[in-house]
C-alpha cells in the first residue's frame, strides 16, 4: 500500500448525498478480484450513457477534475453494501482523499485499508471548500498535520491515530500481520513443541 502523507489537487465537488456503494462501482464490475481496471467504471451509471458514451455534463468527465485526487461529497458517502471494491475504484481512478460530513461506517474503514485518506468535516466547511472546486483552485491535505489548507485558511480534522499510523507507513492488513512474523513464528514452535500432534509435516 502506498503511503500517504500530503496530497495537493484541485478537488472535485459531487453534492449528492447517499451516494451507496453501487453507485460508486456497479455490481456488474464486482466480478474481479484485482485492484486494477476498476478505475474506468467508477460512477459508471452518472459518466455514462446507454451507448457507452461519456457524459460531458458529470464532473469527472471534465478537465482538470478527471485529474483530480481529493473529491468532496455529499452527507453519508458510501452506504450500502460493504464491497471492498469501492475504494479500489476510487484508488485506481486517482482519488486518495475523499472529504465529507458524514461516512457509511463500512467503507470508511475499507478507505484506510487501501490507502485512501476520508475526513469529516461539517457541512458549512464543505461549502467553503467547494467553491475551490468550482474556481479550479488547489487545496492541500496535510495528514501529519491533520489540517486541510486552502487559500489563507487552515482547517483541522481529527483522525483515529492507530489509522493515522497505517496511512503514513502505508500499512495495510497484510503488512501488519507481516510485521508480526517473529512473534507468530515463535507461537508456531512454542505450539509444535507442545502438541506436535496437530501438525501434519
Amino acid at each position: 500500500m502506498q503511503k500517504f502523507n500530503s496530497l495537493k489537487s484541485i478537488p472535485a465537488y459531487l453534492p449528492i448525498v447517499n451516494i451507496d456503494t453501487d453507485m460508486i462501482i456497479p455490481k456488474q464490475f464486482l466480478k474481479t478480484i484485482k485492484r486494477t481496471g476498476l478505475g474506468r467504471n467508477l460512477f459508471f451509471e452518472m459518466r455514462y450513457d446507454d451507448k457507452g458514451k461519456e457524459i460531458n455534463d458529470f464532473i469527472l468527465n471534465q478537465s482538470p477534475f478527471n485529474n483530480s485526487k481529493i473529491l468532496i461529497t455529499g452527507k453519508n458517502f458510501g452506504c450500502g453494501s460493504s464491497r471492498e471494491h469501492a475504494p479500489w475504484a476510487l484508488l485506481d481512478f486517482g482519488i486518495t482523499c475523499v472529504i465529507s460530513s458524514s461516512f457509511a461506517d463500512i467503507f470508511y474503514n475499507n478507505c484506510f485499508k487501501n490507502g485512501i485518506l476520508p475526513i469529516i468535516i461539517d457541512e458549512e466547511k464543505i461549502k467553503e471548500l467547494s467553491e475551490y472546486a468550482k474556481r479550479k483552485e488547489e487545496i492541500s491535505v496535510d495528514l501529519n498535520e491533520e489540517k486541510i489548507i486552502y487559500g489563507n485558511n487552515e482547517l483541522k480534522f481529527k483522525i483515529d491515530q492507530f489509522k493515522k499510523k497505517c496511512l503514513l507507513e502505508g500499512l495495510d492488513d497484510i503488512a501488519l500481520s507481516l510485521k508480526k512474523t517473529d512473534k507468530i513464528k515463535s507461537y508456531e514452535k512454542n505450539l509444535k513443541n507442545k502438541m506436535p500432534w496437530i501438525f501434519n509435516d
